[in-house]
C-alpha cells in the first residue's frame, strides 16, 4: 500500500487495486506514517525505493 502511495496513486486508486475502500486505505496509511517517521506522502519517496 505504501509503495502505491509513493507512486502518486490516490486512496481511491490504491483501494481499487487492492479491493479496499478509500477510507480503509487512508486509515492504514495514517497508522503507517508515524511508524515510518514521516508526516506526508512526499516524505515517503525518500524511504521507499521504487523497484
Amino acid at each position: 500500500m505504501v509503495r502505491l502511495a509513493v507512486t502518486g496513486a490516490s486512496n481511491r486508486e490504491i483501494g481499487a487495486q487492492l479491493f479496499l475502500s478509500p477510507r480503509t486505505v487512508a486509515y492504514h496509511l495514517y497508522k503507517a506514517f508515524p511508524k515510518l517517521g514521516v508526516s506526508s506522502r512526499g516524505e515517503l519517496a525518500r524511504l521507499v525505493p521504487l523497484t
